[in-house]
């Protein structure tokens, strides 16, 4: 991002793998910056500001994430800089809570916080002037209330007694509200395509208010009931993480030390910590997992969106063993550690073949056109399970037969597969299926998937409304 010639200094920071933006905003007549939304490793925050000539003072939330575990603690306690939420924030540890409509001053720079409730109670958002009273501002970062083509789902909290519809209604006045910006104001959102917090997210990572206003669906000209109507309708699954993270994101936890090594274990500590009921995390990838693994390891590639696919099928709650490379586990266990997920007991020191192959096991995998053959039997003696997202499959459409049940939704739907027959998983492209055989059958499940996913498949196809509701033909 081009820097902007006056005192304002403005740095975009994307984590594709979590689909995560967050910002640095300094002004350089005073040295003074603040920090949005950070992730929870954050030495390239520090060394940014430093290369810039500026000093972190404040750490600024414009919510309670769901879906990483943010960098507050850990920039507080690295450069001394204050935490603020909106007022409307209720946290276990001192923050420093911003009113509506207060402005904070860093210099020439202005910071103006607008409360904009809707996704979340506290939500805010940070309009960016580079001199105070500039007509047109700079910029609004806006959180998880308006994204590029999208606005924050407002379902997050139904657990906690505040409906949808309750939040839609605070999300439609908060939207609208930013549409009183100039229409040549620049949208920073902290999402982008690929995160849950919203259906429709652009791949762009910034945008204008004008455009938005004229290409966001859910800003469209539209009365609070029809946008209600609109904002609650097909949202993705929610991923069994975010209600963890969002608890611990309010808590006052241990900080993360991103350079502390993981704790090497011998083959003998290794199975030892297994024994005691430590997972065991594999993080190859699936052709070399299903060479050879652990006995009940979970198979997910630490590449991609490795630590959302931990956060859909593993207990944060539980001890956790990686294997795989052990020049791995220092990046692992950090991506680990921006959701939360913190009880990492160590990782195997040497490769996985160097356990007593007594305790390793290889996995199954068809490729496309032996299940082809498998499916034109006369008889089939196993069920295919299609895990991708739901927007995947009403794009592309299905193997013929194929149950349907979102990876986010798989732990809490076991019930509905059968135990009498093997499974044949299908994801995109062969990764998540990996994942999902693997923790099927570390809960006894016999299961293979299909390499190359729905990618490599070119036979029979159906759409989603030649299905019935549980994904098998109607």
């Amino acid at each position: 991002m081009t820097q902007p010639a006056g005192p304002l200094v403005f740095v975009q920071f994307y984590l594709d793998c979590l689909s995560h933006a967050s910002y640095l905003v300094g002004d350089r007549t005073t040295g003074r910056a603040v920090v949005v939304d950070p992730q929870r490793d954050v030495q390239e925050y520090i060394a940014t500001a430093e290369r810039h000539g500026l000093t972190i003072e404040r750490v600024i939330e414009t919510h309670i994430h769901a879906d990483f575990l943010s960098g507050h603690l850990e920039l507080a306690e690295r450069t001394g800089a204050r935490i603020s939420y909106g007022s409307a924030g209720v946290l276990d540890f001192d923050t420093d809570p911003l009113e509506d409509g207060e402005h904070l001053v860093l210099g020439e720079v202005d910071l103006e916080i607008l409360h904009t409730p809707g996704h979340t109670p506290e939500s805010i958002c940070v309009v960016v002037r580079e001199h105070a009273g500039d007509a047109v501002p700079f910029g609004v970062l806006t959180g998880d209330t308006l994204f590029i083509g999208d606005v924050g789902r407002p379902d997050l909290l139904s657990s906690r007694g505040r409906s949808a519809e309750e939040m839609a209604r605070l999300l439609y006045r908060s939207t609208r509200a930013l549409l009183t910006l100039p229409d040549d104001t620049r949208v920073h959102p902290a999402h982008g395509a690929g995160s849950a917090c919203g259906k429709n997210l652009s791949s762009e990572l910034s945008c204008t208010i004008g455009n938005q206003r004229r290409g966001n669906y859910a800003l469209a000209e539209m009365t609070e009931d029809e946008f209600v109507t609109v904002v609650t309708a097909g949202q993705p699954a929610v991923p069994a993480y975010f209600a963890f993270t969002s608890v611990r994101n309010r808590q006052a936890r241990p900080v993360l030390d991103e350079d502390t090594p993981v704790p090497a274990l011998t083959p003998e500590a290794f199975l030892a910590a297994r024994a005691g009921g430590a997972t065991v995390l594999d993080t190859r990838d699936p052709e070399a997992f299903a060479a050879a693994h652990l006995h009940g390891a979970v198979n997910i590639p630490l590449g991609g969106r490795f630590a959302e696919l931990a956060g859909q099928v593993l207990d944060a709650q539980e001890a956790t063993v990686l294997c795989g490379g052990p020049e791995d586990a220092v990046e692992a266990r950090n991506r680990l550690a921006r959701i939360g997920f913190d009880r990492v007991l160590g990782a195997l020191d040497a490769p996985v073949e160097a356990v007593d192959a007594a305790h390793l096991t290889a996995a199954g995998r068809v490729d496309a056109d032996r299940l082809d053959e498998q499916l034109a039997a006369e008889e089939r003696d196993f069920e295919l399970l299609d895990i991708r997202l739901p927007g995947e499959v009403r794009e592309l459409g299905t193997i013929p037969g194929a149950r349907l049940i979102p990876l986010p939704e798989l732990l809490a739907r076991l019930g509905e597969l059968p135990t009498d027959r093997p499974l044949t998983v299908i994801c995109a492209g062969g990764n998540r299926s990996s994942v999902a055989a693997s923790v099927l059958r570390a809960r006894g499940f016999e299961a293979v998937d299909l390499r190359g996913g729905f990618a490599a498949w070119n036979g029979e196809v159906v759409r989603p409304a030649d299905q019935g509701p549980d994904g098998v033909p109607a």
